[in-house]
């Protein structure tokens, strides 16, 4: 068994050799591995250690705003060809002590209804996460690690870069390459190293939470080697993570990789794949077993109504309805924003009876204590 060691302590940039925040393929690993063999990883949070027990909302405008995710890795799997299937076992995921969530104005599902700065501050412990901002309510376990991908080729960076490029040129919203608190600083690979926000074909960013202990992330190589990295810890989240954080902590991940051979190419396999043996959660919370939904289809405020194009107009207003219910049982609308993004499930329950395709907000009740 090989390991990565790092010092939460201290930022990503002052310990460069061990890791990175934007996807390249020139980056050079850290570590080589056998197929096989186990790796355990060491990693930083989503805010680059930068969010610390006790800080408030005011603390948080002076933060750097580019470092997520910091990745540990590259990771060098031999015998590793483009056009093979990796496969990525996850052995364990460790939660460090504590976590946060935040929300971040300007960022988020509905930003434009939340315009203020909120932050949750969790402690971990036997199993559960529970906040002082967020009273008599507890998350179970449910970590995972919500950034993990391989390098892709300088020829998918180049077509990655351009096609997201395009969208903005159209009015949409993606994060081009930029060097400002890159790491590697300085360079080609700060200046067109993409950056690790969405997540694309290499995996990265997909924050799918059913990705916890046991099961497999299957990923086609593009490079020499992989170059597999992780970062990005999830102590517990509701399928969307609304407010653009979960409950965000420093991970130990222990993964073990497969190779399958030439599969990627030969099956024609374009995008990362997942698998879970058994229950990714205890059944009771993986379904839930004790929920509350609310609906929300492609209805505007003022009455107009939308069709099948109007998915995330449907997930919007479910999530609304979830607020206000969460309102209703007497939480702020910030704190209801917080339990949605942790606790929360989007389900599409219908998208076939037009023109309201509906969609379901799942809040699983057993969080609420006493």
């Amino acid at each position: 068994m090989q390991s990565v060691e790092i010092d939460r302590s201290k930022r990503l940039k002052e310990e460069p050799e061990k890791g990175h925040n934007r996807w390249h393929p020139d980056i050079p690993p850290i570590l080589e591995v056998e197929e096989g063999e186990e790796v355990v990883l060491e990693t930083r949070d989503a805010s680059d250690c930068q969010i610390q027990p006790g800080m408030t909302e005011a603390d948080l405008a002076g933060l750097d705003a580019k470092v997520a995710h910091p990745l540990t890795g590259p990771v060098y799997i031999k015998g590793a060809e483009p056009g093979d299937l990796l496969e990525i076992e996850y052995l364990d995921i460790v939660a460090q002590p504590r976590g946060w969530t935040r929300n971040r104005p300007g960022a988020g599902f509905l930003r434009d209804i939340f315009t203020e700065p909120y932050l949750a501050h969790w402690q971990i412990e036997d199993g559960w996460a529970t906040s002082p901002q967020i009273p008599g309510v507890r998350i179970i376990d449910g970590s995972f690690m919500g950034t993990a991908g391989i390098a892709p080729s300088h020829e998918q960076l180049r077509a990655w870069a351009a096609r997201e490029a395009d969208l903005v040129s159209r009015g949409g919203t993606a994060a081009p390459p930029d060097p400002e608190d890159a790491v590697p600083s300085g360079g080609t690979i700060a200046e067109m190293g993409l950056r690790t926000l969405p997540p694309r074909e290499n995996c990265g960013n997909v924050d799918a939470k059913q990705l916890t202990k046991g099961s497999r992330l299957l990923i086609p190589v593009n490079v020499a080697g992989a170059l597999y990295s992780a970062g990005d810890g999830h102590f517990a989240q509701g399928d969307s993570e609304c407010c653009i954080t979960a409950i965000e902590m420093g991970a130990t991940a222990a993964v073990r990789f497969k190779l399958l051979k030439g599969a990627a190419a030969r099956h024609n396999i374009r995008f990362p794949r997942y698998a879970h043996p058994g229950y990714f959660l205890p059944p009771e919370w993986a379904a839930p077993r004790n929920f509350i939904a609310t609906m929300g289809m492609p209805i505007r405020a003022d009455g107009t109504q939308e069709g099948e194009d109007y998915l995330t107009l449907a997930a919007r207003n479910a999530l609304i309805n979830m607020i206000e219910l969460l309102q209703d049982r007497g939480w702020s609308k910030e704190q209801a924003y917080i339990i949605c993004s942790v606790a929360v499930d989007l389900k599409i329950s219908n998208i076939v009876d037009l023109p309201n395709v509906t969609v379901s907000a799942f809040l699983p009740e057993d969080i609420f204590q006493g």
